[in-house]
């Protein structure tokens, strides 16, 4: 192994895959968002009850 492989560290992406949560139902779905932006919270339609709800982030899911 070289030298140079020792030194570079690894980079991060800009943009991570989060999971978006009803707060109705329970819907779930997946969306990305910046690194260092504060996390989301969107009106979208869920299918489940048929109307517009509140989601909200639950967890990061992985570096995109």
């Amino acid at each position: 192994m070289r030298l140079t492989n020792v030194l570079f560290k690894k980079v991060k992406s800009k943009r991570i895959m989060v999971v978006l949560e009803s707060v109705v139902s329970g819907h779930q779905y997946n969306a990305f968002r910046e690194r260092l932006a504060e996390k989301i919270e969107m009106i979208r339609f869920d299918p489940y009850i048929q109307q517009e709800s509140l989601y909200r982030e639950r967890k990061k899911i992985r570096s995109a």
